[in-house]
């Protein structure tokens, strides 16, 4: 397992890829606060689908999944998630 980040040649980002065998495996995008979804991390969800998708916060409250699939939530909810 490799831990990467994501960026194409349209300036698109995502903080964390954990990769597999060249494969990403887990996306997570990182912000302070609550804010709107990423629109990187939503582009990199439509190529990789299969692949889950997280959008955590340092300091955020807010916590849903999107109709895509991405889960939005406070950071210590992710690493819960972790084993």
């Amino acid at each position: 397992m490799d831990l990467r980040y994501l960026r194409d040649t349209d300036g698109r980002e995502v903080d964390f890829v954990v990769t597999l065998r060249g494969q990403p495996e887990v996306l997570v995008e990182c912000k302070w606060g609550d804010t709107s979804l990423d629109r990187s991390l939503r582009y990199a969800k439509r190529r990789f689908p299969d692949c889950p998708a997280w959008q955590i916060s340092a300091t955020g409250m807010k916590g849903y999944q999107t109709p895509e699939g991405i889960r939005v939530c406070p950071v210590l909810e992710f690493l819960g998630t972790l084993s």
